[in-house]
């Protein structure tokens, strides 16, 4: 499909910059079959059915921001380049020691570069990507969380790091109350907006829950740049699906319950682990699953997602799930009556005939 079927314009004052306090006071757009309703997070228990179950994405966030310096390069005791500073987005481990990561000034690197961090923390550079990406080696013993810890900020989606740094509240705000597998680099939103209250909600309300993990990469705020989606390479992330987890998704289903994944993260992870037969299998190891309309749904029945980017992989995938008029309109809804968008923005609720 053409991409510019899933483009839209909008507004800069509509993209949130800060998040909804408390986090269930923000607004959610219920799309439900063809009905449309205004309503707020906090009313998520009343749009939802005994029996159902919501499953999050149990990532946590790590401060996988770095800025350093590349020392300057000598040959023969000669100067032939000099230092260089470097940023780099790590969105992908691929080993105890070793990730993947987008860098900016690029330009300036080449193999066996070594690049300085800061608070005794340097890698080694090899590998660059057809994505223009790095492998980062991070020397030394320590675990590299820890020397995340140290030397590492929170990587805020770059349409608020534009606009602003990140700050001591993102440390809490880019976390949400299930975070506990460290590991990913970008939050899964819609969940942000849950809460201990709104869980006893919804607990009351016969609604349960579960968890999987799936790491969120950079790649997730990573614009379609192919004029077809055919075109387009998705970056594979790391996820687990346990076998309890599994068990007890299909027993919901097999109960004529429905599964409703809060975020796209969530629901992509467990469409990758669903089979033709519509049977969720426990599932380790990586996804690259990409999901136009056209797709046929086989393991979850509706939707908690926050508001994305147009063009993006993302409203390619609700457009999927609700069809791509409905999606259209229904942004377009949002923008005209004050929504606010992306990461820290207002949620919609999407349950398909």
């Amino acid at each position: 499909m053409k991409v510019d079927l899933f483009d839209f314009d909008l507004p800069a004052e509509r993209i949130a910059l800060r998040p909804a306090s408390p986090r269930d006071s923000a607004r959610m757009l219920v799309l439900d079959g063809d009905a449309t309703r205004d309503l707020m997070v906090a009313d998520l228990p009343g749009q939802l059915r005994a029996g159902d179950l919501l499953v999050f994405n149990d990532t946590r966030v790590i401060p996988a921001q770095l800025e350093g310096t590349r020392g300057a390069r000598e040959f023969d005791g000669a100067q032939s380049a000099p230092w260089a500073r470097i940023g780099a987005t790590l969105h992908k481990r691929e080993g105890p020691r070793r990730w993947r990561a987008f860098i900016r000034n690029a330009r300036r690197l080449r193999d066996s570069d070594s690049i300085d961090f800061g608070a005794g923390v340097s890698a080694i550079v090899s590998d660059r990507g057809e994505d223009g990406s790095f492998a980062l080696s991070f020397a030394g013993d320590e675990p590299v969380e820890l020397l995340l810890e140290r030397a590492g900020r929170m990587p805020l989606p770059p349409y608020i790091a534009a606009r602003r740094p990140a700050d001591a509240r993102d440390a809490e705000d880019y976390q949400t109350m299930f975070a506990a597998e460290k590991g990913a680099v970008a939050a899964p939103t819609a969940a942000l907006h849950f809460t201990p209250g709104l869980m006893a909600a919804l607990d009351s309300a016969g609604i349960g829950h579960a968890t999987l993990t799936l790491h969120v990469g950079a790649g997730t705020f990573l614009p379609v740049k192919a004029d077809d989606t055919d075109s387009h390479r998705m970056h594979a992330e790391w996820g687990r699906i346990d076998a309890a987890t599994a068990e007890r998704l299909n027993a919901v289903r097999a109960a004529g319950r429905r599964i409703i994944a809060v975020g796209t993260t969530s629901l992509r992870l467990i469409e990758s682990a669903a089979g033709a037969d519509g049977v969720i299998r426990p599932f380790e190891g990586d996804t690259a699953i990409f999901i136009t309309p056209g797709y046929r749904f086989r393991g979850v029945d509706g939707l908690v997602t926050n508001f994305h980017l147009p063009r993006s992989t993302l409203f390619m995938l609700v457009s999927a799930l609700m069809g791509r008029e409905r999606m259209q309109a229904a942004y377009a809804h949002a923008i005209e009556h004050g929504y606010r968008f992306y990461s820290y923005g207002d949620a919609s609720l999407l349950l398909p005939r």
